[in-house]
């Protein structure tokens, strides 16, 4: 950079005088003591007073959970699972809602029990909801135990397990671990009244226990 450069740059900047800083001062000033204390106070606002979101009362999962187990309890007793032959149908949230309500209502009516391997997008909620508006007022018994899907070797949905009297479920811890004679086992995408009537053509042995709950179906 060169004198001639500086003195350019001397000559095109602009000269502040007393006047401008007097009018900066002015403009741009802090308020006084006196505009501070005049100056409106903003108020806290009143929340409850807000507009609130229209919301449904919460559902209890609590409240629900036990009313859930206390219902497989009674009816466990209610459908002689202690005693006499056993039916388990193995179903999926996931299955068309047509085909569940289906067989919802036929395990009701032979004192079946529904199995679920787990939660319904892994949330409690979600099952409990779902649940809920599948069986209605509908009483079965409905259970979430993905053991059993070890113990009978359940790899696909629907299934049906035909259980002998006697036969009462084992701990597992994976595999089929129930004696291979003391139930049988059929899936597809088929009824409940079929897949009995299947079960007791393809095992005449176990025509008595299949009879059990034709009779009901068809009663």
């Amino acid at each position: 950079m060169t004198d001639a450069d500086i003195e350019r740059v001397r000559r095109e900047m602009p000269t502040v005088t007393d006047q401008d800083l007097d009018v900066a001062r002015r403009k741009y000033g802090m308020p006084s003591d006196a505009e501070l204390r005049s100056a409106p106070v903003p108020t806290r606002p009143n929340v409850e007073a807000l507009p609130q979101p229209l919301s449904r009362t919460p559902v209890d999962l609590e409240a629900l959970a036990r009313g859930y187990a206390s219902q497989a309890e009674a009816m466990t007793q209610a459908q002689g699972l202690a005693t006499g032959p056993g039916l388990l149908v193995f179903v999926s949230l996931s299955m068309p809602r047509p085909t569940l309500q289906r067989l919802v209502d036929q395990a009701a009516r032979v004192k079946a029990s529904i199995v679920l391997r787990g939660f319904a997008n892994g949330s409690l909620r979600d099952t409990v909801v779902q649940v809920q508006g599948l069986i209605g007022t509908r009483q079965v018994a409905v259970q979430i135990d993905p053991q059993a899907f070890d113990r009978y070797a359940v790899t696909r949905v629907p299934t049906f397990v035909l259980m002998r009297e006697g036969a009462r479920p084992v701990a597992c811890a994976s595999g089929s671990c129930a004696p291979a004679d003391s139930f049988l086992r059929t899936s597809g995408d088929v009824s409940l009244d079929y897949a009995l009537e299947h079960m007791r053509r393809s095992a005449p042995a176990f025509g008595p226990p299949a009879d059990t709950f034709l009779k009901r179906i068809k009663g």
